[in-house]
């Protein structure tokens, strides 16, 4: 086995991680808020990208304003499911909120099946997006760098927007205590929204990144990488921003190293594997690399 070929796996690994770090974010941002778990979070992603499939096969618009219409449709989807679904039930228990996310998550599964078919259908980006660079011991297609810098853009920024602006200190004392920031003067409800507006609109962006690698979407796509993003925001510890994208570089990495390393005989079981590496991740670290231990919040 040569080094090349390691280096190649460890590269798809931080690019499949890059994309569960963006979507590990969204979780973190909304879980640290509401201690909510939104598991329609990955279909969000999903919507986003048929939204862009839609446009590109029927308009002649540029790729930069249908990804943006792609991400404004993905905030409004996430928007609507905050005010709808989890709103009505803020002060109920939390087994409740939980078992909403999953509801809303199978309803949006089956409405993508009823619109536009179960059948996976060919999502095919410009040539520019594919093209190669070579590094010497490695090559990076266009999307590839895109998928990194984007992660790096959205974490400073982020973390700028919490430490800098009102909205973020808004967030920092919604974390802290709900209850406590409304005493305050804080508007719970225009936090949350922001929270959810932020998460959808990089799931969006996550999704094209996903299927700009695969060249292929269907409306479960965004399922089981949104099941493993959850697995990375909990190993990286929930609620953190940073977190989530250390989180979401070890599950991509540990997923790649498993699927290129391993037998061939067991690959088809690398789904298995992040949940094996959840699982002993938590033995030894329940709180995740950067979580909390906290008791009940008010």
């Amino acid at each position: 086995m040569s080094i090349e070929y390691i280096i190649a796996q460890l590269i798809n690994g931080l690019r499949l991680g890059s994309v569960y770090a963006i979507v590990a974010i969204g979780y973190s941002i909304v879980y640290g808020i509401l201690r909510l778990i939104n598991f329609a979070h990955g279909d969000i992603m999903t919507i986003g990208v048929y939204v862009m499939l839609l446009f590109m096969t029927s308009t002649g618009m540029p790729l930069w304003a249908i990804i943006l219409i792609s991400v404004l449709v993905s905030v409004i989807v996430g928007v609507l499911i905050e005010r709808l679904a989890y709103r009505p039930l803020r002060s109920a228990s939390e087994e409740a909120t939980l078992i909403s996310s999953l509801a809303v998550s199978t309803l949006l599964q089956n409405l993508l099946q009823m619109i536009f078919s179960p059948q996976k259908q060919a999502f095919k980006l410009p040539d520019f997006f594919t093209e190669l660079h070579d590094f010497g011991l490695f090559s990076l297609s266009t999307m590839n760098i895109i998928t990194f810098v984007s992660v790096i853009v959205m974490v400073v920024a982020l973390t700028l927007v919490v430490q800098k602006t009102k909205i973020g200190t808004a967030m920092r004392a919604c974390s802290e205590n709900l209850d406590a920031s409304r005493l305050m003067g804080i508007n719970p409800n225009k936090v949350i929204v922001f929270a959810f507006a932020v998460g959808s609109g990089m799931a969006a962006l996550a999704g094209l990144m996903l299927a700009g690698e695969y060249k292929t979407i269907d409306p479960l796509m965004g399922f089981i990488p949104g099941l493993k993003a959850f697995c990375a925001a909990v190993v990286g510890g929930i609620g953190s921003l940073h977190g989530a994208v250390v989180g979401g570089l070890t599950i991509g990495v540990a997923e790649m190293l498993f699927a290129g390393l391993m037998p061939t005989s067991i690959t088809a079981y690398r789904d298995a594997f992040v949940f094996v590496v959840l699982i002993l991740v938590l033995l030894f670290c329940p709180n995740g690399f950067f979580g909390r231990s906290e008791g009940g919040r008010s």
